[in-house]
């Protein structure tokens, strides 16, 4: 007999915790975070199934990796709160630039597939070899930081799969910087734009650094004829 009490108190307790489980649904979910890209709507419709459950039965692991998944959801972390709350953090990816014509990146190097690229067209342009995205930036950003000391935007970026690199500026200049040395010969360019003063550098089209000494320059069709003898006198006298 006392083994049959056992297991009736046994059961009765099991039931009772089942049915207390089943009496303390999730009655609230708190977002604790503001959002840019992410649609509260994509939020919702992901949410709804995953907390429509008792506050026990939540997969707080599984809400976190289903919100990973989503094109903007950088990290998410999922708390319940007794007793009929579930609390969550998301953090956000942020575009830096674009990587290509279809996708972006963030600060990070992490690929950002949108639905519509059109809102970030402003954003520079990086090309480079599939899979470098990560190298790629981190060069990108080397050169820009050269390029802001002379007050110059990059508008495009780009490393082929021999690592040779090219520049694009806003105002529509490309400086070619070839495979080897580049830093070093785009700061060799900008030490001559003292000389050649801003006129000069908005005339030109093309600018070949990938030369050991020096670097030539292809002229915008309109641009006017240098006269370099004055350009040279006023270097000298400087």
């Amino acid at each position: 007999m006392g083994l049959v009490k056992i297991i009736v108190i046994m059961a009765l307790l099991t039931s009772l915790v089942y049915s207390v489980k089943e009496l303390v649904p999730i009655k609230h979910v708190r977002i604790e975070s503001t959002f840019q890209y992410i649609s509260k709507d994509e939020i919702k419709t992901l949410l709804t199934p995953l907390v429509d459950v008792g506050f026990f039965d939540a997969n707080v692991q599984a809400i976190q990796e289903r919100l990973t998944q989503l094109v903007w959801v950088e990290s998410a972390t999922v708390n319940r709160v007794w007793s009929d709350t579930l609390t969550i953090k998301i953090k956000e990816k942020h575009p830096f630039v674009r990587w290509g014509e279809q996708d972006l990146i963030s600060s990070r190097g992490e690929i950002i597939k949108p639905d519509e690229i059109e809102p970030f067209v402003n954003l520079p342009i990086l090309n480079g070899p599939e899979g470098q995205q990560v190298k790629s930036l981190e060069i990108m950003k080397g050169v820009n930081t050269a390029l802001a000391d002379q007050a110059m935007q990059m508008a495009e970026f780009s490393i082929n799969n021999r690592w040779a690199w090219k520049i694009k500026l806003t105002t529509g200049l490309e400086i070619l910087l070839g495979r080897n040395d580049q830093l070093k010969k785009l700061q060799r360019f900008m030490k001559t734009l003292d000389v050649l003063g801003q006129e000069q550098l908005n005339s030109m089209a093309v600018v070949d650094l990938r030369y050991p000494n020096g670097y030539a320059v292809s002229w915008k069709q309109n641009a006017q004829p240098i006269d370099w003898k004055n350009l040279a006198a006023q270097a000298a006298n400087r």
